[in-house]
């Protein structure tokens, strides 16, 4: 089956469409950070988990390894010692850090928006605090 097979045949929202998979992957909270930092370059393991605060090793090493199998992460293990392991964005990587980076960017900028529906949504439920 060509790829070109396989792109005119996807429906995001067919269930069971593959797309569906992979935009769980591109858009999981780690992977998101992940992504967007790696635009800025190559980092080794210890300088992602230092950038993304909060990520636990365990969900660091699960997400690099569910981007690099989707292509999005090319993994370079450099034969010294210690290990030297180097992380970067493939050309499919970028392109799609870019699209989640714009909506990181977004959220960022619209938290406060956020926030302040969430208290107008809450003041206006029964038995809320501020009803």
């Amino acid at each position: 089956m060509k790829v070109s097979d396989v792109q005119t045949r996807t429906d995001v929202y067919a269930p069971g469409c593959p797309s569906r998979g992979v935009l769980e992957h591109v858009t999981s909270r780690w992977a998101v950070l992940v992504l967007a930092a790696l635009l800025d370059g190559t980092m080794r393991f210890s300088e992602l988990r230092r950038h993304i605060g909060g990520v636990s090793e365990k969900m660091l090493t699960q997400t690099l390894r569910t981007l690099e199998r989707d292509g999005f992460v090319s993994r370079r293990a450099h034969p010294v010692i210690p290990p030297h392991v180097d992380y970067d964005l493939t050309p499919l990587g970028a392109q799609a850090a870019r699209q989640v980076r714009a909506l990181a960017d977004w959220t960022e900028t619209h938290v406060p928006d956020v926030q302040a529906a969430r208290r107008d949504y809450d003041a206006s439920r029964p038995g809320s605090a501020g009803s």
